[in-house]
């Protein structure tokens, strides 16, 4: 006779699961207690915390006949089951992941808060990598950059935090991916309400014990321990006063910042609460923390009162399901367990019955699944930088994890498939409730993993071996000096740039058998690689120095320019470098705010007008001119005009006359247009899985970057051509409409990934053919793009393809000039225009067969002099004699030498070696190193010969054992190489 305790898991789902605990005989008689959570007392599906079963082993087990009985549930019998599943008595448990998301928001609603979606993991703010928090959508409100949209708001916010990723798995509460339920108010409710609705939630909707919870508070904060103690009725032994570090909230060195007050749940009050520490993790978690944002940090460090006092909390859903389902960790709840669940059927291990080193690469795996798929769906890319580096060494972290818990391809006997997709799609099955557009993404989600999971594993078993080696290398080098044995940074890169190897995953595998590695040298590694390889990428600084200021002093911008592309303004400042003037003369370059302005400020994809600002005086002469480059939005919603004063002179308060080169602005609008029906094309011809990664929009050009695994083929690309040049020959009137945002989601308008929309957004509809929420300029009639060319199709990162067009006057200019080409290929060749592709494959044939003929002379000259040389081949070597040959060639190119180099290795007879240089040009030198195998036998390594040969020749190279090729850049040096190579190896082969 036993007792166990089920996971809350198995008593909520268990229809869906097969790999229930078996027991041997049927139950006879069982007991399972029923505690009410406040609020709740008449509800018969309340939370079931833990099932006393008498039971042996070997049979599946169903309930039946179950009763409540004076606030308990008892089953009377239980039989032996077969095909049928565990009834499931807890459908509409209060306590589901699902049903604390929903309560909180419907709670919140209910006291006035308008309930807004979750923001996408990747936000809009330079300072972040990855949405870290719950606050951080309204971070510009906080900040006082944005107007608030409402008075108070709620919204469950998915996260991703990585500076914890060693902890995943080994404490019960620290994930990668987590949901923040959060309550805001923008200046309207403060303290008082904050804590009293926080204490009501916990103890009225979520049913906790009241003597359970205790309170953190800001060290100095009396007046919120008046509020917990006096109002609320909290006793002063379960408040604690703590620090700055702990409960006080910044912004930043300077900004908005004040106390905090955490609610923390008591998992074992029996121990009292003297010397109580809310540190102790095995008797706290704190649920609940409420942010008071009342202060303004000055440069000085003094604090300030905010004129808009706002509150910002959050409560992590997974910590109130741990507390509610009675678990004894995070991951054992209905919202990871099921990941855990399907994780170990995978790797054919129960989780009940593993160690802890088994349950905690579980629990990794639950974790980094979540957030893999949710950060794909948000349309992050695996990488090896910024964002897309975040999810490639979480993928390659789950699949090692994987691995070493015994999951072999796709764990259903497909050694060559991938296990990650499948937990994906159990993901995807629990999340929907909190994206519901994941299971519209499902299939290029599953197919990113998919290709991930492979590319990993063809370079994993390989990275692995070597991570041994050096390991053990390591250790070897450190025996005796008492040195920690430690991998150098050099070898820690070649894991991570040649196999793949996050730099974590080595560390920990290393600290598993107490080895280090030089992460400074490793990160002087990283670095020269970035230096080497940085793109040519240009980044826009939007914000302007003093911006802060600016705020105050500069009111938003009215942009005009859907309608006119003129307008009358006034200057409302000025900046020359960066400072505040208010004036600026002829010659100076200066940014210009205007009050209102027909120039359309770069956002979108698209770029900023030019044009022209005129200060105009009687008569219509203008007696001031500045020339617009470049138009810039700072702070959201005030646009900066870039440009040069041409003539005259321009001041503050000053009215301008703001003209926009409409030329520009016609390629600006016919490329904007062409993106959307290029993105349209791409849905219908390679699927509608594929979404937008990017755009530029260019008066002469557009760029689109779309996620995809593999190049476009050719009849493809003229496919997408083809749709598109149908749409604009059809002459289809564009509708613009601005709605609010659910509205236009629902109307299926698509958005674009990255940018940020407010309530009301405005549709760009070309109707049968795309709808878009987009802020930029448009036709007005597909008509006007006249014509749509591909230029190129090509891939700039891993799962990321670039499409570059050209439409409007641009594509008249790219036709006419491709045209003008042919004219002259065809007057050279002499041939008609379709007979022009015949006649080159031609010519490309006629100039291969003179390559060869040439190639194989050169080689028969170089055999010539290599028969030459033969003779003056010496021997070396004590017990065995072997014949070598160690030659300059003069002149000859590096596979005549080759050639040369066989000849001779054959001509000799094992044992011999070969060791030939030659200077083919003015700056190179070609080195050749062939050994017979008596000579390989020898320990003689070709490659390790070459080396040192093609670095005093300014070069490098290698090869197998029996053979190495190298070249260099220094032919004076080449002579003097040959003769070092040929000491060196006449004393390896002497010994």
């Amino acid at each position: 006779m036993a007792s166990l305790k089920l996971p809350y898991y198995y008593l909520q789902n268990a229809r869906e699961s097969n790999s229930m605990l078996s027991f041997p005989t049927t139950v006879i008689s069982t007991k399972f207690s029923l505690p009410f959570a406040t609020g709740y007392r008449d509800c018969a599906s309340s939370v079931i915390s833990t099932v006393s079963l008498i039971y042996h082993s070997g049979l599946y087990c169903r309930w039946s006949n179950t009763k409540r009985v004076r606030g308990e549930w008892f089953t009377t019998r239980a039989q032996p089951m077969a095909e049928e599943l565990l009834e499931d008595i807890s459908v509409d448990l209060p306590t589901s992941g699902n049903s604390i998301r929903q309560r909180f928001l419907n709670f919140y609603a209910a006291r006035g808060h308008k309930v807004l979606p979750s923001s996408s993991l990747v936000p809009d703010d330079p300072t972040v990598l990855l949405t870290i928090a719950g606050m951080l959508q309204f971070k510009p409100i906080f900040l006082g950059k944005a107007p608030r949209e409402v008075p108070c708001a709620a919204t469950s916010q998915r996260c991703i935090r990585t500076n914890d990723i060693e902890n995943v798995g080994r404490t019960s509460r620290h994930h990668t991916f987590f949901e923040m339920l959060g309550n805001f108010s923008f200046g309207d409710y403060f303290k008082e309400e904050a804590i009293r609705w926080a204490w009501e939630l916990s103890i009225s909707e979520y049913g906790l014990a009241a003597d359970r919870l205790w309170i953190s508070v800001y060290e100095d904060d009396d007046e919120t321990f008046a509020i917990w103690h006096n109002v609320i009725g909290v006793p002063e032994d379960r408040i604690k006063r703590l620090g700055e570090e702990d409960n006080f909230w910044t912004s930043g060195i300077t900004g908005p910042c004040g106390p905090c007050s955490e609610i923390y749940y008591d998992f074992h009050p029996e121990r009292g609460s003297e010397d109580a520490d809310l540190g102790d993790d095995s008797r706290f978690i704190e649920f609940y923390n409420l942010v008071f944002m009342q202060y303004n940090k000055k440069d000085d460090g003094s604090l300030e009162p905010l004129k808009q006092k706002n509150i910002d909390t959050g409560l992590g859903l997974e910590r109130m399901a741990r507390i509610l389902q009675k678990v004894p960790n995070n991951y054992e709840t209905d919202v990871i367990f099921p990941i855990i669940e399907k994780a170990s059927e995978l790797a054919n291990v129960s989780y009940a019955l593993a160690d802890e080193p088994t349950k905690t690469k579980l629990k990794v795996i639950g974790d980094h699944m979540r957030a893999i798929v949710f950060l794909i769906s948000d349309g992050v890319v695996p990488s090896n930088i910024g964002r897309g580096y975040v999810a490639r060494r979480l993928i390659r972290r789950a699949v090692r994890t994987g691995r070493l818990l015994g999951i072999k391809g796709d764990g259903t006997g497909n050694v060559e498939g991938a296990f990650l997709p499948i937990l994906a799609e159990k993901v995807i099955e629990l999340s929907t409730q909190i994206d519901p557009d994941l299971k519209i993404k499902s299939s290029r989600i599953v197919d990113e993993l998919k290709r991930e999971e492979l590319r990993f594993v063809l370079t994993l078993e390989r990275g692995e071996k070597l991570l041994e080696q050096m390991l053990a290398d390591a250790v070897s080098n450190s025996q005796g000096t008492g040195n920690v044995p430690c991998i150098s940074g050099k070898d820690a890169f070649l894991l991570y740039d040649t196999y793949g190897f996050p730099v974590e995953i080595t560390n920990e595998v290393a600290n598993e058998l107490g080895v280090g590695v030089d992460m400074k040298s490793f990160d002087t590694e990283m670095e020269k690689q970035r230096r080497q390889s940085q793109a040519a990428h240009n980044t826009v600084k939007l914000m302007v120095e003093n911006g802060a200021n600016l705020t105050e002093s500069v009111p938003d911008t009215e942009f005009l320019g859907y309608n006119t592309l003129s307008a009358k303004a006034v200057v409302e400042g000025l900046l020359v470098r960066g400072s505040p003037v208010s004036c600026v003369s002829e010659g100076s370059e200066v940014d210009i705010f205007l009050d209102k302005t027909p120039f359309y400020a770069e956002s979108g994809g698209q770029i900023g007008d030019r044009g022209y600002l005129y200060v105009m005086e009687d008569g219509n002469h203008p007696k001031a001119v500045i020339e617009i480059k470049d138009v810039q939005k700072s702070l959201d919603s005030v646009f900066v005009h870039k440009g040069t004063i041409t003539e005259g002179t321009v001041e503050v308060g000053g009215e301008v006359e703001a003209a926009v080169d409409a030329k520009l602005r016609q390629g600006a609008k016919v490329h904007h247009t062409a993106t959307h029906l290029l993105q349209s094309a791409l849905k219908r011809v390679i699927g509608q899985e594929t979404s937008q990664a990017g755009s530029l929009v260019a008066f002469d050009r557009l760029r689109f970057d779309f996620n995809f695994h593999r190049p476009l083929q050719d009849n493809e690309l003229m496919e997408i051509e083809r749709l598109i040049n149908t749409w604009i020959g059809e002459a289809i009137f564009l509708e613009t409409k601005v709605m609010s945002l659910t509205d236009a989601k629902r109307a299926g308008a698509i958005a674009m990934f990255g940018e940020k929309y407010g309530e009301q957004v405005r549709v760009v509809d070309v109707p049968g053919v795309s709808m878009e929420l987009c802020g930029g300029t448009h036709v007005s009639n597909t008509s006007e793009i006249r014509g749509f060319k591909i230029i190129s199709e090509q891939g700039i990162a891993s799962g990321t393809r670039r499409i570059e067009a050209v439409a409007g006057d641009a594509f008249i200019e790219y036709v006419v000039a491709r045209d003008n080409y042919m004219k002259q290929l065809c007057s050279s060749l002499k041939v008609k225009a379709e007979e022009v592709p015949t006649r080159v494959e031609a010519l490309m044939g006629e100039l291969r067969a003179a390559r060869n003929e040439v190639s194989a002379a050169r080689a028969k000259a170089a055999i010539y002099k290599a028969s030459a040389v033969a003779n003056r081949a010496f021997t070396v070597g004590t017990s065995k004699k072997i014949r070598m040959v160690v030659e300059c060639m003069e002149d000859i190119d590096a596979d005549s030498l080759k050639s040369a180099a066989e000849y001779l290795v054959d001509f000799l007879q094992d044992p011999a070696a070969v060791i030939l240089g030659s200077c083919p040009s003015e700056e190179k030198v070609s080195l050749v190193v062939a050994l017979t195998p008596g000579v390989v036998d020898l320990g003689i390594k070709a490659g390790e010969i070459i080396k040192p040969i093609a670095k005093l020749c300014g070069g490098g190279g290698g090869g197998r054992p029996n053979f190495a090729q190298a070249g260099g850049k220094k032919p004076e040096n080449l002579v003097g190489a040959l003769e070092e190579a040929r000491k060196d190896i006449t004393r390896q082969l002497e010994k």
